[in-house]
């Protein structure tokens, strides 16, 4: 069901042509900084993959993607993606990208199945990364060196924002904060994965919260996550599970965590199967992707998605996507928004 959260007394600092300029500049800015810190090369992506190829992902396990008949493949099926997870890795392995160096795309999707309000649309647009690593660095501390640097871009990119539109105060703090999603449960168990989420980014400012997908103490995941992508199972030497987290910032307008970014160090083959065995999907082992990962064809690798829309709503101070992407809401939202001063593209 749509939902709709209208701030009191919400007025947009830019006007819309203010605001398409400004979404211009930021996306410029920012992908040549990620790129600049990460060593990441662009290269083209698709908008859709073949149908029972294991490539495209899976998200939660139960989106639907939107599919349609290829006439000249004997109306073979094709998928849009719903992020480049898997087909990055190949990407990596076919160019024989070296390590430490990796590349990045323009990732469009569209998810049918998502419930729309402030910040979800059925639009996705997200810069998808990924880079080679060394076998050795399958830790946490690798896993946290990248998440500065990529906080370091941010960081850099709302200055530049704050600089040009002085109506814009700066409200990233200088660090990210790293806590496991494991402690946070044990912290307050009484709170809902999404309110732990608000009450520590609230404190902090901006959080990676580590190890999502796997169960926890309580049995349950603090968020859900495929099992052929992130590594969710490994174990760190202080026992906690998963080299994977989320970036998180405090939304002064919507007053809640905000989602920017989901990444991690991929799964390697005995990740993949456990994972595999935990899900009870032992069948995806004959898919496309999943046999090259599993014969050692494809290189170690750190990765994610970084939500376009979403750093352009956070920068410009937006209180609904919609005032940053063009995409289709229900009227009653439209109007809603439209008779509060929020005008959706």
């Amino acid at each position: 069901m749509s939902q709709l959260y209208i701030p009191k007394g919400y007025r947009p600092l830019l006007d819309l042509r203010e605001t398409e300029m400004a979404i211009h500049y930021i996306k410029d800015f920012f992908q040549q900084n990620l790129s600049a810190e990460l060593r990441l090369r662009r290269v083209t992506a698709p908008l859709f993959v073949l149908k029972g190829t294991g490539l495209n992902d899976d998200l939660n396990g139960v989106e639907r993607a939107v599919t349609f008949p290829i006439k000249d493949l004997n109306d073979q099926k094709a998928e849009v993606v719903h992020s480049l997870a898997k087909w990055k890795r190949m990407i990596l392995a076919d160019y024989g990208v070296e390590e430490n160096y990796g590349i990045y795309t323009d990732m469009n999707a569209i998810r049918s199945d998502e419930e729309l309000d402030n910040i979800h649309s059925l639009y996705v647009d997200q810069w998808d990364w990924e880079m080679v690593m060394n076998p050795g660095e399958r830790n946490a501390e690798f896993l946290k060196s990248v998440v500065r640097r990529i906080y370091g871009a941010m960081r850099r990119t709302e200055y530049i924002v704050c600089e040009h539109y002085p109506q814009i105060k700066p409200q990233l703090p200088d660090d990210i904060h790293f806590v496991w999603a494991e402690d946070l449960a044990e912290q307050y168990p009484e709170l809902t994965p999404k309110e732990r989420e608000d009450r520590v980014t609230k404190q902090y400012g901006a959080v990676f919260i580590m190890g999502i997908g796997g169960a926890m103490k309580n049995g349950e995941p603090h968020d859900g996550r495929a099992p052929d992508y992130d590594d969710w199972s490994t174990k760190s030497p202080d026992g906690h599970s998963g080299l994977n987290g989320d970036i998180l910032v405090w939304n002064e307008i919507l007053g809640h965590s905000f989602e920017l970014s989901s990444m991690g160090i991929r799964v390697d083959k005995e990740a993949l199967l456990r994972q595999l065995e935990i899900r009870g999907a032992l069948d995806r082992k004959e898919l496309y992707f999943h046999k090259r990962l599993i014969n050692g064809e494809l290189p170690q690798s750190i990765g994610g998605g970084i939500g376009q829309s979403r750093l352009c709503m956070f920068y410009l101070r937006k209180a609904h996507i919609g005032e940053i992407q063009a995409s289709i809401w229900p009227e009653k939202m439209r109007q809603e928004c439209k008779d509060c001063g929020m005008p959706l593209i």
